[in-house]
């Protein structure tokens, strides 16, 4: 965590520095993330969500501690040193359970976040936005602050029993829906800063009442919504002017600094602005899945143009089966029919598909495609018009003509606009 806080430290003391967090639970996705901090001389910051993994699995069967072995055993492999990772819980709160009444829900969400502690994981976003089941329709910042101090309780009880370095909090209850907007934008307000410094204040105030000023002390977030996000198809992008009452009140908030969600399509001059105006830890998630569906998709085109367009058993009709198969990861955001419900199950920005690839059959799929096109070693003309970025750093040496290398390629080369944004080049 050391690493961390330097950063934020930093970041406070006027530097346009900040960190980026990869959320998601993909092994390609976290072997592009370490080895590009590998690369980089940087930390790796993975987060998984409150979603993906909890102490019944989440939807990649995957508990806390599996998901800390996944990350370490990645990391080993790729020779980056265990000190140099870090790893965050998001959302950590009644996210899951918000059909179940609040003491159930709550309940349940008590040992999810003592599993992550124990776990290893040090970066721990407090999340009780979500109106649970016998909840009023809007919930104010003293409840939410409130129930984020219950969950707290149990982090810190956790953390005394494993030992370790403390965990850091993020707090926040403007929290962009995780995953992307479920409906069609147009533009978004930013937080108003009377907003954000009551948030502050309740949960100062909460954690207080339940006897954690020490845990207080390592709040080093704040989750606000500077006005970006995606839907399906568009992204609203990053307008430094109308968050600009927004950044000024950093100043108000001693040794916190702004995480902004939902980061995912920006633009790379977007990114950094986002850091040079306190936004200093970006999170990422669908753009990287995003990134190595593209990528699959690409792989599995260019084998069949090598079979002769032959589509069967391909990674894309693979996953549409799959989908079709078990609509309960798409149901509640597409609602499309026709041939306008396969461009979205393929093509949104919120990438549901990336719930099916775990899914055995879409995984043998991606196993005998790769396998295909490592075999055949396609012309490079071939590659070029499927994946035209990768062409170049093949004939460099950069990167292996083979499916998993290119796949790892392409998704860094969406975290390379995240660590140039918070690493910014100095003149």
């Amino acid at each position: 965590m050391k690493a961390v806080l330097d950063i934020v430290a930093r970041h406070r003391a006027g530097e346009a520095v900040g960190l980026y967090s990869v959320c998601s639970a993909h092994p390609l996705a976290i072997e592009a993330a370490l080895r590009h901090a590998r690369d980089r001389a940087g930390v790796a910051l993975v987060e998984a969500t409150s979603n993906q993994v909890n102490q019944d699995g989440g939807y990649t069967g995957l508990r806390p501690a599996d998901f800390r072995d996944r990350v370490l055993d990645i990391a080993a492999g790729v020779g980056l040193a265990a000190g140099r990772v870090v790893l965050g819980g998001d959302h950590l709160g009644p996210n899951c359970w918000q059909t179940l009444p609040a003491a159930e829900a709550m309940a349940r969400s008590r040992v999810m976040v003592a599993d992550y502690v124990s776990a290893g994981f040090r970066k721990i976003h407090l999340d009780c936005s979500m109106r649970c089941a016998d909840d009023a329709e809007v919930l104010g910042d003293d409840l939410i602050a409130a129930r984020s101090a219950d969950l707290c309780v149990q982090a810190e009880a956790a953390w005394r029993n494993a030992g370790g370095e403390p965990p850091v909090y993020v707090i926040g209850s403007e929290v962009p829906v995780p995953g992307g907007a479920h409906e069609a934008l147009d533009q978004l307000a930013a937080t108003a800063p009377a907003a954000a410094l009551a948030t502050v204040a309740a949960h100062r105030s909460a954690f207080a009442r339940s006897g954690l000023q020490p845990a207080w002390n390592r709040v080093i977030g704040l989750v606000v919504q500077p006005g970006v996000e995606f839907d399906h198809d568009h992204v609203v992008d990053y307008l430094p002017a109308k968050a600009s009452s927004l950044s000024a009140c950093i100043d108000s908030l001693p040794n916190l600094v702004f995480e902004a969600h939902s980061t995912d399509y920006q633009l790379p001059e977007a990114l950094a602005s986002l850091v040079r105006d306190h936004y200093a830890i970006l999170k990422v998630g669908p753009a990287v899945t995003f990134a190595l569906r593209e990528a699959l998709f690409a792989i599995d085109d260019i084998v069949r143009e090598l079979d002769g367009g032959d589509a069967t058993g391909g990674i894309r009709e693979t996953a549409l089966g799959a989908m079709q198969a078990d609509p309960s990861h798409w149901r509640r955001y597409y609602h499309a029919t026709g041939h306008a419900l396969r461009l979205q199950q393929q093509y949104s920005l919120s990438d549901r598909i990336r719930y099916y690839w775990p899914s055995p059959s879409v995984a043998a799929a991606v196993q005998r495609i790769s396998s295909r096109f490592d075999a055949a070693r396609p012309p490079l003309a071939l590659v070029s018009q499927f994946l035209p970025g990768a062409v170049g750093a093949i004939r460099a040496g950069a990167v292996r003509l083979e499916a998993r290398e290119l796949v790892i390629h392409h998704i860094r080369a969406v975290l390379a606009h995240y660590s140039s944004a918070c690493t910014p080049l100095k003149a």
